[in-house]
């Protein structure tokens, strides 16, 4: 049985450095191997932190602020949704993704809320 995983693209400063032309080689086998089995959902780029927001409620009150803290080593690139068989076939398949050289992969698996459990 598949399970859906959320795929979250993190930068990191101790990642390798790639040229366009090998990250867009590597991305397209990627996407390429992920569509023949059918294992790729919905997933993008988004934008940097200089275009992002962060929104609060507190006390009754919506807080909407600019991007994340300065101080923030790492940054989300970008998301995937995928299905596999188990985390590990996720880990092994993300392994292929330019990200897991250029930075770093975060592999969520998608649960049921609490309430919506059989």
């Amino acid at each position: 049985m598949s399970n859906t995983y959320l795929i979250i693209h993190m930068s990191d400063p101790t990642g390798t450095d790639l040229s366009q032309s090998e990250d867009q080689a590597m991305l397209e086998r990627w996407a390429a191997e992920g569509e023949d089995a059918g294992r790729l959902g919905r997933g993008g780029p988004v934008a940097g932190p200089e275009r992002a927001k962060s929104v609060a409620v507190r006390e009754g009150r919506t807080l909407v602020t600019d991007g994340p803290f300065p101080e923030f080593k790492e940054w989300f690139a970008g998301y995937d949704l995928i299905t596999a068989d188990s985390i590990d076939e996720a880990a092994e398949y993300m392994a292929k993704h330019p990200v897991a050289l250029l930075g770093r992969i975060y592999i969520l698996p998608l649960v049921k809320l609490p309430w919506d459990r059989e």
